[in-house]
Formats: structure tokens, sequence, C-alpha cells
């Protein structure tokens, strides 16, 4: 087959939709070797993550050739790529990031979009009015229009037929793994090498994921006065405002600034070990199209606590722990408790090592590809 991609995100995002691309571009690329790829993007970059393509000869990458496509690359890429999809002669081109382009429903080439997830209709306030509007007429457009919809979990499944009154057999469920970096274990060299460049202490709870109110980090920190243990709680993400509200809580409620520690910049090399050394992964979210940081905890064989509800128990199965992430003292009691519980510990690093393996690349690259011969 020839399959073409929305390669946008791979190229330009570092993280979520840029991993998501690039990891199943590649696994393609692993387990059937034996189509042609092709990469669409409005522009090339020197990404480093992306320097595995140059390793195969059936992977072609296109970007636009004259001025006025190099100057309008929304143009490009939402009208003109259609054209240049046709004369590629593609069987399948696969949206990887919420949408397609214009008018290649009625081509012969098949369409697919992947679809991560409708924070912006279900949490409105937390986007700008304008992103609102142009994302909901991209995704919705794509839902109506693709021959396929690929939703990364039941969650966002359900939100896709709620809010674009589109057929639930329209839609398949296909989980998205996470980097490969997170499945092995790092050695003890390294990870004290990483402890010591951090300055991280010898035990830690942790915290990844952009510094942002959707992701809830306030009921962590407000649930610091309740616990009776004085770990560390490390947290890696990027900053946005909310970070200045959450200085200010600490400083409001008498918290010693050395008990949260606030990573940027932390590699992906180095961000499994830093999993790896953690106590428990707390991730009180209040909503998410899937939590791939759960995912990265399981295989790093770390205990994790998130939110009871919604896509979470999708991610980190039976033996994870649930609770009301709007109660800081549920939360900060979850947290005793399972440090206190060996027992507790080993048995959900092992269960939670099981569940997680239906993650695996090679298991959800087997129901992309399914997807695809069932197009032909």
């Amino acid at each position: 087959m020839k399959i073409g991609f929305d390669a946008k995100r791979a190229y330009h995002n570092y993280t979520g939709l840029g991993n998501y691309s690039r990891d199943l571009i590649q696994s393609l690329l692993a387990y059937y070797p034996n189509n042609q790829y092709h990469l669409y993007s409005p522009k090339n970059s020197n990404n480093a993550r992306l320097k595995f393509i140059k390793n195969h000869n059936n992977i072609s990458e296109h970007f636009p050739k004259t001025k006025w496509y190099k100057l309008f690359k929304g143009l490009w890429r939402s009208i003109y790529l259609e054209k240049l999809l046709i004369q590629d002669e593609l069987d399948i081109y696969h949206g990887l990031s919420n949408e397609i382009p214009k008018r290649i429903k009625g081509s012969k080439v098949k369409s697919i979009v992947s679809i991560h997830d409708l924070i912006f209709k279900r949490y409105p306030n937390t986007y700008k009015s304008i992103d609102r509007k142009i994302y909901d007429k991209k995704f919705k457009y794509a839902a109506l229009n693709s021959d396929k919809i690929i939703a990364i979990s039941e969650q966002t499944k359900r939100d896709i037929v709620e809010f674009y009154n589109v057929s639930p057999s329209k839609i398949e469920v296909i989980y998205q793994t996470c980097h490969h970096n997170f499945k092995t274990q790092c050695s003890d060299e390294f990870k004290e090498k990483v402890r010591q460049k951090y300055n991280l202490p010898n035990e830690f709870l942790l915290n990844v994921g952009t510094i942002e109110k959707r992701k809830n980090l306030n009921v962590l920190i407000q649930a610091i006065p309740t616990m009776k243990n004085n770990l560390t709680i490390v947290v890696v993400g990027g900053k946005t405002k909310y970070y200045d509200f959450l200085l200010s809580e600490i400083r409001r409620l008498n918290i010693d600034k050395n008990r949260v520690l606030f990573l940027e910049n932390v590699s992906i090399e180095e961000l499994p070990a830093i999993y790896q050394m953690a106590k428990i992964f707390v991730y009180p979210s209040v909503f998410e199209g899937f939590g791939i940081p759960i995912i990265e905890a399981l295989y790093s064989k770390t205990p994790v606590i998130t939110t009871e509800g919604g896509c979470f128990s999708e991610a980190g199965g039976v033996y994870s722990i649930y609770v009301n992430t709007q109660d800081a003292t549920a939360l900060g009691n979850a947290i005793d408790q399972l440090l206190t519980n060996k027992a507790q510990q080993e048995k959900m690093i092992l269960e939670g090592t099981n569940y997680v393996s239906k993650f695996d690349s090679k298991t959800l690259t087997n129901q992309l590809y399914s997807l695809y011969e069932s197009m032909q």
C-alpha cells in the first residue's frame, strides 16, 4: 500500500501529538516494511527525533515547493494537499492530529483521522474563544468527512459521538503507546547521574505534565498539609501562568519551598530515570483524552494514583488507585496509605506491568494495519 500521513506534528512538536505521530510512523516502518510511506508537512525541521526515517528507503518527505505555498502554509495543508495526495496515488491518507485536507472526501484516496480528545468542547473555559472555533471547525469537518475515525480512548469515542453526532460504527478505538525509552530499565549509574543533575532526593512523589489548570496540580499542593509523609513532590512539565498561581498557593499554605521541585527541559532520555526513581506517580488531572503519563509510569514500574472516572482507568487498569481529585484530603490519605503498604506497592507494580503490555507497540500497530487493510 501507499500510505500518507499528516506529519506536521511529527516534524514540529516534541511532546504529545508529535510523539504519537513519530511512534506510529516508526512502528509501521518496523513491522510493515513493504509499504510505501509518505510524510506531508508544511515545513521541514531538524527534529532529531525523526532521524530514524533516514534509515529507510520506502519513505518520502513532501513540503511546499512554490513561494506562494511556502508563505501560506495553511492553504497548502488544508486545500492544495488533496491534489498532491491524488497525484502521489495514495491508497490511504491518515490525519494524525485531528484534521484532514479539504475536499478529500469523494476522491480515490481513503482517509482516516486520529482524534485525540475534545477537551475544548468538554472544558471550553480552558481555551481561548478563537482557538475553540478553529478547533471545532477542523475537528468537525474531519469527523464528518473522513472514511474512518481512530479515537485514542473509549472516552474520546464517546465525546465524538456526543458532540458531532457520529455513528459509533465509524469509530475505532486504538490506544497509543509511549516512547520506547520508558520500556527499558535505566542503569543505577544513569539514575544516580540524573539524580545529581536535578538534585533529586532519595525518595519523592512524581507528577508529569504541562503545568496548567486542567492538570489540577493545585489539589496535590493542597494535600501537602494533610499528609503525614514529608516527601518532596517533583513536578516535570512546561510552565504556564498557572505556575504563578501555584507558587502563591505554596506561600499561602506556608509550605516549605523545597517541598515542591519544578523541573523543565528534562530530556526524553532522562525522564524515564526520574519515573523509575519515584515512589508514586500522582496524576490528579481533571480530564484527558487518554493519559500517556500513566502508561509511562506503569512501564517504569511505579505505582499510580490518579483520577476516578473519565479515561483514567483505561490507561491505569484495575490495580492503580483512583480517587476524587477534587478532594485534597482524600488524595493525601491515599498517598500516605500507599507509602506505608509495601505489599500493595509490590502488587501494583506486578499487575501494572502485566496490564501495560496491552499498549505494546506491535499489538497496537497490528490493530492499526488491520484497519488500513479493511479499507481496501
